[in-house]
């Protein structure tokens, strides 16, 4: 069928039954074909034999087709008034019957839309709803189908309800037949058990006619229950234990056979079988306690009390009794009996008897041991382990006896130190636990430490602070008994080489080195510690020891306590230094980092200094005064001054020779220094400026003859040449020597490359010596300072000019800040 011109699609109308379905049924399509409009193939759709099938229950509702219009011939296309009024309106979605939920409205809705746009794609032409009749006789069969589905089903309950039926009809049968049983039953009950009640009598009768027959029967052996009870007794008193134990048996059965026969009744008689039986418990357990007495004098008592524990305890009787545990017993007995022995209160030692008594265990131990695995543990069953019990009893026991001392009053060094070793030298060494005698029933592999970690811990720190404690007191008796000497008449006493000697440096050593070596016999740990405290309390001795120099040196310079050989004393604590510096590398044991004596080492250097700088100090009170006219006009005309200056440093140096290498090669060398010092700090006083040039001349020369002079003192003395500073006075010879002024420059540069400490202020005092340089002459010269090539680095040069000060007020300020200063 062709459409219209202009394309306009022909109006169709619809039965009113076909709205009414589509109303209420929502969207659908028919099956197999492809939907057309908006709602076509939408998968919420109602299909075409639904459809159908609403169609065919519209038409039962109105079976003569009423309502029904015929449809209408093609014709023009209608206008819209015309398609309004002719399509009844759809019902609103409130009207549609059921619960009136949201979901379910708004699906309805979607289903009506759906379903209005598919039906307008099927019969969109007239002749298509020919097709009509066909979904309605489709939808027909389906329901008939239906219907007998249903049917059948609805059938099947139906059956199956009557079988249940006839079923709860024969239950309720046999529970009206087992009701009137049960009553039957019940009444025999009460017949039966009022006949019970009547034949009771009678049962007590026969009841104690029994026990009166049985009773009659073991009449004579109780008769004879006090007399066996007491010849047990008499048995256990004997110690024959065996005898005892069998006598015991024989009246503990006939209670149980009384006990049985008169129906668990308890007869008076046998109620001194349990003071009995503990009577041989307890000479039993005695009898194992003294084991280590009986193997060597009556073995057989031994075995009779281990074989009556032994079959005692894998007995059980009819009694309501406790079984008896002899074996634990017995057990118990020897550890407490080994313990007993060795470790009773009475045994234990007192303040500094704990040596003596850790001795006599190391000997009765390996004896207790070895009588135990030879003579004990044959009179044991193997499963005793008597040898493995002895040595776990006795490690035990010692273990908490040491515990004990421990926890009491602090132990002394030596008692601590004792208790160390024992405990972990002595006690596993060869002569005790690790004996090769001692077998592998020992198991002593298996044994606590006998020493806690805390407890060794304990003991080290202990002994450490005693030990630190004895060598305070010793080392500070040493240095009392040093200091008590510097004030005598004497001169310090010498070795037989002439040397100044003192047993102080010896003592000291000792002391310390004896303390360190004897903690190797311990332990690594300990030795570490009183290592540490050897080598504090040396420092803490080394800075007592320069304090009381540093007093002895003031009283004496003060005249408070006048020393007669102060500066010998002195001089003989420079070869303490020296034998203590020798000698200190005793205190380093093997194993320790080589850097622990590093502090020591200072604080000895420091001690030296020390002491260098009192000699010097002495040596500066002979000295002063005599610089004091250098340089003069007699300094100039006569070698007298410096004479003397050479002749009182020779006295005071004349004992020098009495203080060991190569400490009295550092003390020359800064003797010598000393005296270039306060010769060059005489020359920087500004007291002589020369007159004309036979005057610089003389002071030429007789710089030159001054530092041959000390060159030749101290090379007397027995300095080596090589370190002598006297060289700087040739230097300065030079300087004033020179004729031409002009030529400074080179002069006062060539003394900055020998000397680089030299400043303006001294080359300043140099030319006023002089006393014939010009302004500008004096300033070139300084300037050549600065514009002079830069003195070559040495190692080996120390500072000379830097320590005279120009002007000084004093000749004392003169004194070097070196090593000994």
């Amino acid at each position: 069928m062709l459409f219209p011109v202009g394309n306009k699609m022909p109006e169709i109308q619809f039965p009113s039954f076909l709205y009414v379905a589509l109303e209420r049924k929502g969207p659908w399509r028919e099956e197999g074909a492809p939907g057309r409009g908006a709602g076509a193939g939408s998968s919420g759709g109602l299909c075409l034999p639904c459809l159908t099938q609403h169609l065919h229950r519209a038409k039962l509702r109105n079976p003569t087709g009423e309502g029904f219009p015929a449809p209408a011939p093609p014709g023009p296309a209608m206008d819209s008034t015309t398609k309004n009024e002719t399509q009844p309106a759809l019902l609103p979605v409130s009207s549609c019957p059921g619960p009136e939920w949201p979901e379910q409205q708004r699906a309805e809705q979607l289903a009506r839309g759906a379903a209005l746009k598919w039906a307008s794609g099927i019969f969109y032409r007239p002749e298509q709803l020919v097709r009509l009749g066909q979904y309605r006789s489709r939808e027909v069969q389906r329901t008939c189908s239906l219907e007998a589905r249903m049917k059948s089903v609805v059938q099947s309950y139906l059956e199956g309800v009557k079988t249940g039926v006839w079923q709860l009809a024969q239950g309720l049968e046999a529970v009206q037949e087992a009701r009137e049983a049960l009553g039957q039953a019940r009444g025999l009950l009460r017949g039966m058990a009022e006949a019970v009640q009547a034949l009771e009598p009678l049962r007590e009768q026969v009841s104690q006619h029994q026990q009166l027959q049985a009773l009659s029967q073991l009449l004579p052996r109780l008769r004879a229950v006090p007399a066996a009870v007491a010849h047990t007794q008499s048995l256990i008193d004997a110690q024959q234990l065996l005898e005892a134990y069998v006598s015991l048996r024989e009246l503990e059965q006939l209670q149980e056979e009384t006990w049985e026969s008169l129906g668990d009744l308890e007869l008076p008689i046998f109620e001194g079988l349990g003071p009995l039986s503990e009577a041989l418990g307890q000479a039993v357990e005695a009898a194992v306690g003294a084991a280590g007495q009986l193997a060597r004098e009556d073995p057989a008592l031994l075995v009779a009390a281990v074989r009556v524990a032994e079959v005692e305890t894998g007995r059980t009787t009819s009694l309501e009794q406790a079984p008896r545990d002899w074996r634990q017993r017995c057990l118990r007995a020897l550890q407490e009996g080994l313990e007993r022995v060795h470790f009773g209160t009475h045994l234990l030692p007192g303040p500094g008897a704990l040596a003596g008594w850790l001795e006599a265990l190391r000997v009765a131990l390996p004896a207790e041991l070895a009588t135990a695995e030879a003579l004990i543990a044959p009179c044991c069953p193997p499963h005793y382990k008597v040898v493995q019990l002895w040595a776990h009893t006795l490690h035990s026991g010692l273990r908490r006896c040491l515990q004990q001392f421990m926890e009491g009053p602090e132990l002394g060094a030596a008692d601590a130190f004792t208790l160390l070793h024992w405990a972990l030298h002595v006690y596993l060494g060869p002569e005790m636990m690790g004996s090769l005698e001692l077998g592998p029933e020992a198991d002593v592999s298996q044994l606590e430490p006998l020493l806690t970690l805390e407890n060794i811990e304990q003991l080290e720190a202990t002994f450490v602070s005693k030990v630190r404690a004895n060598v305070v007191q010793w080392l500070q008796k040493a240095l009392d008994g040093e200091v008590a000497e510097w004030g005598r008449e004497q001169e310090p006493d010498t070795d037989p080489s002439g040397f100044y000697h003192s047993p102080m440096p010896a003592i000291v050593l000792q002391i310390l080195e004896e303390n360190i070596r004897v903690t190797s016999l311990v332990s690594e740990s300990l030795q570490r510690r009183v290592h540490g405290m050897a080598l504090s309390e040396l420092g803490a001795f080394l800075r007592s020891f320069s304090d009381a120099l540093i007093r002895f040196s003031r009283d004496h310079l003060r005249g408070e306590a006048m020393a007669p050989h102060y500066v010998s004393y002195l001089l003989a604590a420079l070869n303490h230094q020296s034998a203590l510096s020798s000698s200190v590398s005793v205190l380093q044991p093997d194993g320790v980092a080589s850097g622990a004596l590093a502090p020591v080492e200072a604080a000895l250097e420091e001690l030296q200094r020390r002491i260098c700088r009192l000699v010097l100090e002495a040596l500066l009170v002979e000295l002063q005064p005599l610089f004091m006219a250098l340089p003069s006009r007699q300094w100039l005309s006569s070698p007298e001054l410096l004479d003397d200056v050479c002749e009182r440093t020779a006295r005071f140096c004349r004992d020098f020779w009495r203080v060991r290498n190569p400490a009295v090669q550092l003390l020359l060398a800064e003797a010598e220094r000393t005296v270039v010092l306060q010769y060059l700090c005489a020359l920087m006083q500004g007291r002589l400026v020369c007159r004309g040039a036979d005057e610089r001349n003389q002071a030429a020369e007789r710089l030159q003859h001054d530092a041959a002079k000390l060159q030749d003192l101290f090379l007397n003395l027995g300095l080596e040449e090589s370190f002598q500073c006297a060289s700087v006075l040739l230097t300065l010879r030079k300087l004033l020597n020179l004729r031409d002024p002009t030529m400074l420059g080179l002069e006062v540069a060539g003394l900055r490359q020998q000397f680089p400490d030299v400043s303006e202020d001294h080359v300043s005092a140099l030319l006023d010596l002089r006393g014939d340089v010009s302004r500008e002459q004096r300033l070139a010269a300084l300037s050549s300072l600065q514009a002079g090539p830069q003195p070559s680095p040495s190692a080996g040069r120390r500072a000379l000019f830097s320590l005279v000060p120009t002007p000084t007020p004093a000749p004392s300020s003169c004194l070097p800040s070196g090593p000994c200063a």
